[in-house]
């Protein structure tokens, strides 16, 4: 089964299976397969490696930095041979993100699959808190996705399918959740579109951990927490996406998928050595 799309992330491989070639999420409102008598081992044959490196895509990335996001291109294109398309684009600004949805479809056409991971963070102790730096946030993590998801919505009520996937902070899912995963996923559903919010526990990442544990102080004390002893992978992240963007999970639809162990929250003691630091 060669697993094709048109990616829409807001910032030759085949999978070893007997099925005829079909297009990514290609279905819309139609059923998969009603055979009940098929072997399991039919529908999900062994993955020989991460399933995130078995999809054939064109891609379109969007974010502010353009230098950021010709690098990201170029690294893309470098591993998979496909074609990266980078559009510069502010989620926050509604006319920026209607004018990037227009040139994402001039040159790739409608998305089979977007999704929506803009992210702003920040240490801060409340008091300390400034009315612009809670609107940073909140316009990026929250408004960012709202005028992403219609926008793009919009354009794919007519084509009659489409997959959306949210990348959600612990502290925000409850209001991505409702909205993409609730909401949208009842409303949006008979034009064959699906919404699932992924929420990711403590991933490494330069970025992330250069900004929320920069000294590594808290690193050790979440390892601790989790029964397996390690931190998450971007690969793990990644696998999960691509099974919720497949056909296999085709009737997978308003879905939350909680990717950590249920203590990490953090407790009063964290909060108060985070205030500290």
């Amino acid at each position: 089964m060669t697993l094709q799309a048109r990616v829409f992330f807001a910032l030759g491989s085949r999978l070893p299976c007997g099925l005829a070639p079909r297009r990514f999420f290609s279905y819309g409102t139609k059923i998969y397969s009603t055979n009940t008598e098929a072997l399991q081992s039919k529908f999900f044959p062994p993955l020989q490696k991460a399933m995130h490196h078995l999809i054939v895509t064109q891609c379109v990335i969007a974010s502010r930095k353009m230098d950021v996001l010709k690098a990201t291109a170029e690294q893309i294109s470098s591993q998979t041979g496909n074609k990266v398309h980078a559009i510069q684009c502010d989620v926050r600004d509604p006319d920026m993100v209607q004018n990037t949805v227009s040139e994402l479809i001039k040159v790739a056409g409608h998305p089979n699959i977007v999704i929506n991971n803009a992210a702003g963070n920040f240490i801060s102790p409340t008091e300390r808190l400034s009315p612009n730096a809670w609107k940073t946030i909140t316009d990026i993590v929250l408004n960012g996705t709202a005028f992403v998801t219609l926008e793009i919505g919009k354009q794919l009520i007519k084509a009659q399918k489409g997959m959306f996937i949210c990348f959600s902070r612990i502290y925000l899912t409850l209001m991505c959740a409702r909205f993409c995963a609730k909401s949208l996923a009842a409303e949006w559903g008979k034009y064959g579109m699906r919404f699932n919010v992924i929420q990711p526990g403590p991933i490494k990442t330069k970025g992330a951990f250069s900004r929320l544990d920069p000294t590594g102080t808290f690193e050790k004390e979440m390892i601790d927490r989790i029964p397996c002893g390690r931190l998450g992978t971007i690969e793990e992240l990644a696998n999960l996406a691509a099974f919720l963007c497949s056909d296999y999970a085709s009737w997978i639809n308003g879905a939350v998928s909680i990717v950590y162990f249920s203590s990490l929250f953090f407790s009063g003691e964290d909060v108060r050595n985070i205030a500290k630091s």
